[in-house]
């Protein structure tokens, strides 16, 4: 086959009509007509001679080649995306762009600290924020759609040997009170008295949430007696519940520093206890590194990181396999 029978400009459409769920939605997201749209699929489907969507229902949905065609094309755009990145670096950090990924606690609370600083430095260089949850972040760096990322959670397993993964800080995760508490008058509290508190937390099965019961499991007390309040999905609502009285909570220092200046919330301190967990930053080796990602690692990640970091940790020599060799299928990189 001399001739490819698609082009980058029919893989974009794919891809948006995939995760758009319609061609009316893609072509408004890609700022072109409908009849564009499916035009270009028509072209696409003849010069493959195979459907790419099932048209019975209301929303278009890929046949199996559809779903393999997709899965390559995300990565040849993903290609093509760090060609381009790795021309604009020829300009010194004059233009280009970092992308950086992390997890729901890290990336509202940390990340745009630094990269507000980064921006000071670097106004001419344009920033991406991507926040989701571990795992899909993890993804993200290594199909090389994030430059670097940092959190909190365990990377997937089939992961680890494409990724470096290299401990970053610590988190600890403070009690905190309503400040019209009565505990709030004690310096220290003892273990026992977390049994008497009412508690607002994370759901069950969210990182952080195991990580504050395997803490305090480990400190011999047994979670099982906690009385909880509620669970609620975010650490917003989890500090409002909490200046409402509605009961205590364990939540990120980075996320209640404000309330504690403005004497919104009060902090406990517990004999004996201290509940922190690990922060990882993770990159992948095999992908370019642009000297907007290089300029970062060396000049803002220092500020924030444990004791002794050295961003020359950073520069690993890379793993002989490839993410490429990785036999996935579409949904696991959304996952």
């Amino acid at each position: 086959m001399s001739d490819l029978p698609f082009t980058l400009d029919q893989l974009r459409i794919l891809k948006a009509i995939a995760q758009e769920g319609s061609f009316k939605r893609a072509a408004e997201s890609l700022y072109v007509s409908q009849p564009a749209v499916s035009l270009q699929v028509q072209n696409l489907e003849r010069q493959l001679d195979v459907p790419l969507f099932d048209r019975g229902g209301r929303r278009a949905q890929l046949t199996e080649a559809g779903h393999l065609l997709l899965n390559y094309g995300e990565k040849i755009l993903g290609l093509c995306q760090e060609t381009c990145r790795a021309i604009e670096d020829l300009q010194n950090l004059q233009g280009g762009t970092l992308i950086v990924g992390a997890s729901q606690t890290t990336g509202t609370y940390l990340l745009p600290r630094m990269i507000g600083m980064f921006r000071q430095k670097y106004p001419d260089v344009a920033v991406q924020l991507h926040v989701h949850s571990t795992r899909r972040t993890a993804w993200s760096v290594a199909n090389g759609q994030v430059d670097l990322a940092i959190i909190g959670g365990e990377i997937p397993t089939e992961l680890a040997e494409y990724l470096e993964v290299l401990p970053y800080a610590e988190d600890e995760l403070a009690l905190i009170l309503p400040t019209f508490h009565p505990f709030t008058k004690l310096h220290t509290i003892q273990k026992e008295d977390l049994y008497k508190l009412q508690f607002i937390a994370l759901d069950s099965q969210s990182t952080i949430r195991k990580v504050i019961d395997h803490v305090l499991i480990r400190c011999g007390l047994d979670t099982r007696r906690f009385k909880f309040e509620m669970e609620l999905n975010s650490i917003e609502a989890i500090k409002n519940a909490v200046q409402s009285g509605l009961g205590a909570a364990f939540v990120s220092t980075s996320a209640i520093v404000k309330e504690l200046q403005m004497g919104m919330l009060h902090r406990s301190t517990i004999e004996d206890v201290i509940v922190k967990r690990t922060l990882w930053l993770i990159f992948n080796p095999n992908r370019y590194r642009s000297k907007a990602a290089e300029a970062f690692s060396e000049e803002i990640l220092p500020r924030f990181a444990n004791p002794g970091w050295n961003a020359n940790a950073l520069k690993t020599s890379p793993p002989t396999t490839s993410l490429l060799d990785i036999d996935t299928d579409n949904d696991s990189l959304f996952a």
